[in-house]
């Protein structure tokens, strides 16, 4: 078990790809949000795509 890291949530937007425009894209369409308004809710909840729209959504 040493060494191990905790499994991060890879069902939102991710930071290390949301400099990919398709990425970025896929989720701005998906979201019906801008790439700003998203990396501001990546920034504030973190990349869970359920936290992410209800981020969105509370906006």
């Amino acid at each position: 078990m040493h060494g191990r890291r905790p499994q991060e949530d890879r069902s939102g937007p991710q930071a290390d790809r949301a400099d990919e425009e398709h990425e970025v894209r896929s989720w701005t369409e998906s979201l019906k949000c801008t790439e700003e308004e998203l990396r501001a809710a990546v920034k504030a909840v973190g990349n869970s795509a359920e936290k992410v729209r209800e981020y969105l959504r509370k906006k």
